[in-house]
């Protein structure tokens, strides 16, 4: 479990580095600069607590995966992001000002962006299953 979080956060900060650049673009920023911060690795890597949930939901329509793994990871985002305002005194993301925002920790604009997430973490965890490693490099 350990590596596959690990595998998870790396996969998330790549994410969002990536996603942020295409918006810097979007915004006339040439460069295409991208940015996020090192505690996303950790709350990307809570990527892992879907896999008990692809387990059971695995043979479900995708309209339906994709649903639930939105509302896991808006769940996850507001909880982490009240845990770091509380021990932070302030949270990397904020969009207070966006209309469809919950306190400034989620906004409901991206309700496609993390159901495509969830479905990609999910083909992440398949072809983790897939994969063939030795007992040393077996991922748990």
């Amino acid at each position: 479990m350990k590596r596959r979080y690990v595998i998870y956060g790396l996969l998330g900060l790549c994410l969002e580095v990536f996603w942020r650049g295409l918006d810097s673009l979007f915004h006339g920023d040439l460069t295409l600069s991208g940015t996020t911060y090192i505690w996303m690795f950790f709350i990307y890597g809570l990527a892992v607590l879907l896999e008990p949930i692809h387990n059971r939901i695995g043979s479900w329509p995708v309209i339906l995966r994709g649903g639930v793994y939105t509302a896991v990871i808006f769940f996850i985002e507001y909880s982490t992001g009240t845990f770091l305002k509380l021990i932070l005194g302030t949270c990397p993301w904020n969009y207070g000002n966006d209309s469809l925002s919950i306190n400034g920790l989620i906004t409901l604009r991206f309700i496609p962006v993390w159901f495509c997430a969830g479905l990609l973490f999910e083909l992440a965890h398949n072809t983790l299953l897939k994969m063939k490693f030795s007992k040393k490099a077996k991922l748990n």
